[in-house]
């Protein structure tokens, strides 16, 4: 049973977050404002399924990076698992092939780790409204191209697989199993439609010339 909120708090906030420390920040943030209530914390996607089973919060604040699986795997979970939280994701980087994937996934607002905490309480306010909350620059990065469809780690494995590695050596220098380099290589494969890494690094090199960096 949930109990009623006070007249001053605005929502009840579930925080999704692997790095203690910025869980910690968070706290003391959220404790200097009363407009919202930390229900509870989780640092993998495992855990925050477990958590939503029993506590009901008005937002998930979610950074693209959780213990086990990064934003889209976690989403999926949620999804498969019948979970439709509102969702705040809560990013490290404005990089432009996360912000496409942010929009992709529906997720209902964006705000990065970096900005001031005034705006990430603003974009827990518009989403606890029932607003969709996404900083206005984002509209300027929007693209439809294949490669602006890869997520953060999907491009950083595509510049591995340039760079001819092999998944054992992907897999020890992001620190994942070599099943999930592989899961994410599957989704490359698919969003760039070609059947194996030679067409994927053959289709990044002839990016790469028509966009250098």
């Amino acid at each position: 049973m949930v109990l009623p909120l006070p007249p001053e708090v605005l929502g009840r906030v579930l925080i999704a977050e692997r790095n203690p420390l910025v869980i910690a920040a968070l706290r003391g943030l959220f404790a200097e404002n009363a407009r919202f209530l930390i229900v509870d914390t989780a640092r993998t996607s495992t855990e925050l399924c477990e958590k939503l089973s029993f506590v009901e919060p008005d937002c998930v604040l979610l950074s693209w990076q959780l213990e086990d699986g990064e934003a889209p795997e976690v989403l999926a979970d949620l999804s498969r698992l019948g979970f439709d939280p509102k969702i705040v994701l809560f990013a490290d980087t404005n990089n432009s092939s996360v912000i496409n994937e942010t929009i992709r996934l529906g997720v209902n607002g964006l705000c990065y780790q970096f900005e001031d905490p005034e705006i990430l309480f603003a974009t827990l306010t518009a989403v606890m409204k029932g607003r969709i909350c996404i900083p206005y620059t984002v509209l300027s990065k929007i693209s439809n191209t294949p490669f602006q469809q890869l997520t953060a780690r999907e491009t950083e494995l595509l510049g591995m697989l340039a760079n001819g590695w092999s998944n054992t050596q992907i897999a020890t220098r992001t620190g994942i199993s070599e099943n999930t380099v592989k899961y994410h290589l599957k989704n490359l494969y698919d969003k760039l439609e070609v059947r194996n890494r030679a067409m994927a690094v053959a289709l990044y090199a002839k990016e790469r010339r028509r966009n250098p960096a």
